[in-house]
């Protein structure tokens, strides 16, 4: 199988753990090195995350808590890669833990090391975030 089919199953595992919500299960996914980087201004949690522990446990775990157990759910729309490199497009939904839905549509890039998440960019319909969590750090 070609490093770029390998490193897709790779992003799908990552996205199908992510909607199940056990985010322990995501650690060993991770570079212990990674990054996650929010591609977009003006909402809370924007910027880059550093490390995998700091990206679990202080990034994700607060987003996660937002909602619902179990949500939100990740389903991938389109996916192309190259060599270490996966993109794809996403559709997310879920229940905040308030009761409000989210729906939103996302475009994500990951670089792949080793068999392990190495960086990640993601992008979203940020206006969408201001206009149901609000503004946040510029």
């Amino acid at each position: 199988m070609p490093a770029s089919k390998k490193n897709e199953l790779i992003v799908r595992k990552f996205f199908k753990t992510l909607s199940s919500g056990n985010l322990e299960k995501l650690r060993p996914m991770w570079h212990k090195d990674a990054s996650w980087k929010v591609m977009v201004t003006g909402i809370p949690g924007v910027g880059e995350h550093k490390g995998r522990d700091y990206i679990i446990d202080k990034f994700l775990a607060p987003i996660r808590g937002m909602f619902k157990p179990g949500d939100p759910k990740v389903k991938i729309t389109s996916m192309i890669s190259n060599g270490n490199m996966v993109a794809c497009e996403t559709h997310t939904t879920g229940t905040f833990s308030d009761g409000r839905p989210y729906d939103n549509l996302y475009c994500w890039v990951l670089e792949i090391r080793g068999g392990l998440i190495y960086r990640l960019r993601e992008y979203m319909d940020s206006y969408y975030i201001f206009s149901i969590v609000g503004g946040g750090k510029k």
